[in-house]
């Protein structure tokens, strides 16, 4: 066996120590380490790497939109995250873009190569943490019968409300015009059965 290892990664003193230790590593090869999204998108799909070790945070395009596009021209490539990156959101849409698994750079290094080599089996690896956010949120989802009645839409205006922004304010960050946020407040409302924003949520983020 001889993983072969794309590293997509700007930071020179990291990706120089992954590739390292990856060239060193009987059974895998460091093939090629691209410094920014554009270039990975150029030369991934003319070469048969099986994983591909891929940051978020690029100049350009992000890691995730990197995987977005080179997943279907590169189906049988394994893309895994490996990020300082920790939220859920950052997590979720990774997984949605195409990734088959999540790492932090924290990872020690025996449980990177153990995570390349399970990815490349048809594992998904993840740091334990990022595994157990993944769990909570969709515990939280599931016991949270009232969000459930909300459209994703309707979440994130939720969202910004309970953070206490203002109707423009949502606006803008959602790029819809005040009158379209206000139109889905009036359906937040309607469908927890309330006439107010601390209702709403109470009802949804009570304990």
């Amino acid at each position: 066996m001889n993983i072969q290892v794309g590293i997509v990664e700007d930071e020179k003193q990291i990706h120089s120590a992954i590739s390292s230790l990856i060239n060193g590593s009987e059974g895998f090869s460091c093939i090629h380490v691209f410094e920014n999204a554009e270039e990975a998108i150029s030369v991934i799909p003319t070469l048969e790497l099986d994983v591909v070790l891929m940051d978020i945070h690029l100049p350009g395009k992000s890691g995730i939109e990197c995987v977005a596009i080179l997943k279907p021209l590169c189906p049988k490539t394994q893309f895994m995250m490996f990020t300082s990156f920790e939220d859920t959101e950052s997590v979720f849409k990774a997984l949605k873009a195409g990734a088959t698994g999540y790492l932090t750079k924290t990872t020690q290094p025996t449980k990177i190569l153990d995570s390349i080599t399970d990815v490349y089996r048809g594992g998904s690896p993840m740091s334990s943490h990022i595994a157990r956010k993944i769990v909570t949120s969709f515990q939280v989802e599931d016991n949270n019968k009232e969000l459930q009645k909300l459209s994703l839409r309707e979440k994130e205006v939720l969202d910004l409300l309970s953070k206490g922004l203002r109707y423009k304010e949502i606006a803008d960050q959602l790029f819809l015009s005040t009158e379209t946020v206000r139109t889905h407040i009036r359906n937040i409302y309607e469908k927890l059965q309330v006439n107010s924003r601390t209702d709403a949520l109470n009802k949804v983020f009570r304990k």
